[in-house]
């Protein structure tokens, strides 16, 4: 770790907190037409890519830190490769949420910094651990989204489309991360991340 590593993760948590994000992707709903959905289905999908978009920037955070700690090019690469995936799903939920007239976190400030202390504990177990802990995070988020979709209308097919994308990129962190080596991780972590996830989300759904 050096100041040069420092100073970008302090840029990474500012502009992930403070600026619009910008996708470098086509968003995946952009030849799908508006459909007329009633007031209670739009506010039930804007506070559900509420939530998502909370996901993305503890996603962002969480990989800061542990790339922050990481002495494994490989591994870094990976979460390089992930923050940048995960940038454009912060674009695209974040530009949704305003097409259905929602607004973001009003606590994304203290989930990023909860996510890079728990990025860099996390990184500082060693590659292999780092790596199951991207593993699982994907795996999880993959789940929460996939009832994301059985939640909102079947009429907004921007939104599912959006999600479904999402989905994608998840399950292909997931998949990089234990090929490079990513560690099972002990079933009580596991259990503790789901809790942790669950108190995020329900918070995030209305503030």
């Amino acid at each position: 770790m050096n100041i040069d590593q420092l100073i970008i993760s302090f840029d990474t948590g500012l502009r992930t907190v403070l600026t619009h994000a910008k996708s470098a992707r086509t968003r995946p709903d952009a030849a799908i037409p508006e459909a007329p959905l009633s007031d209670d289905e739009k506010q039930k999908a804007a506070s559900l890519m509420r939530v998502n978009h909370v996901g993305e920037v503890c996603a962002q955070a969480l990989y800061s830190g542990q790339a922050l700690v990481s002495q494994n090019s490989q591994t870094v690469d990976a979460l390089k490769q992930a923050a940048a995936e995960e940038t454009d799903h912060l674009a695209w939920c974040e530009t949704r949420i305003a097409e259905l007239g929602g607004r973001k976190s009003l606590l994304n400030p203290v989930w990023y910094l909860g996510s890079f202390t728990l990025g860099v504990t996390a990184g500082l177990f060693g590659d292999k651990w780092n790596l199951g802990f991207l593993a699982e995070t994907e795996k999880q988020v993959e789940l929460h989204l996939a009832s994301h979709l059985q939640a909102i209308s079947p009429e907004d097919a921007k939104t599912r489309k959006i999600i479904e994308q999402m989905q994608t990129d998840e399950r292909t962190h997931a998949n990089t991360a234990k090929q490079l080596g990513g560690q099972e991780l002990p079933l009580p972590v596991k259990f503790g991340m789901k809790i942790a996830s669950k108190l995020m989300t329900k918070t995030a759904y209305y503030l």
